[in-house]
C-alpha cells in the first residue's frame, strides 16, 4: 500500500470513528485544584488542552500559572462522565454538556473552562 493509500485510510479511519461527548476535569496532583470542562469529543479533548498549555496560550489563567509552577507531571485528565447523545439534536447535546459540566463544577468545588 502507498504513502497516500495509508494516509486516506488513516483519514477514513479518523472521520469514521465514535465520538463521544462528555465532561472531564483536569486536576494538579500538588495542589488538588481541579478544573472541569465539556466537550463534543472526549478522545481528544486532553491533548488539545496539553498542548496549549505547553505553548502558554490556554485561556484559563489559574490553570496555566498551576502548570507553570508544578509541571506537566503534576498534572492529570480524567473523564467524569461520558454523555449518550444518540438521541439529542445540537442544542440538546450542548444543554446537557452546559448542564453537566456546571454539576461537576459544583460537586467537586472546582472552577470551570470554557472548552
Amino acid at each position: 500500500m502507498s504513502q497516500s493509500a495509508d494516509r486516506r485510510a488513516l483519514m477514513r479511519d479518523y472521520k469514521d470513528r465514535k465520538v463521544e461527548p462528555g465532561v472531564y476535569a483536569v486536576r494538579c496532583q500538588v495542589t488538588g485544584q481541579a478544573w472541569v470542562g465539556a466537550t463534543p469529543d472526549l478522545a481528544t479533548r486532553q491533548s488539545g488542552i496539553w498542548f496549549s498549555l505547553r505553548q502558554g496560550g490556554h485561556s484559563c489563567a489559574s490553570l496555566r500559572a498551576a502548570w507553570n509552577a508544578h509541571g506537566e507531571e503534576a498534572f492529570v485528565f480524567e473523564v467524569l462522565e461520558a454523555i449518550d447523545d444518540t438521541e439529542l439534536g445540537a442544542l440538546g447535546k450542548t444543554s446537557l454538556l452546559v448542564e453537566r459540566r456546571d454539576h461537576w463544577i459544583v460537586a467537586l468545588g472546582a472552577e470551570g473552562l470554557r472548552r
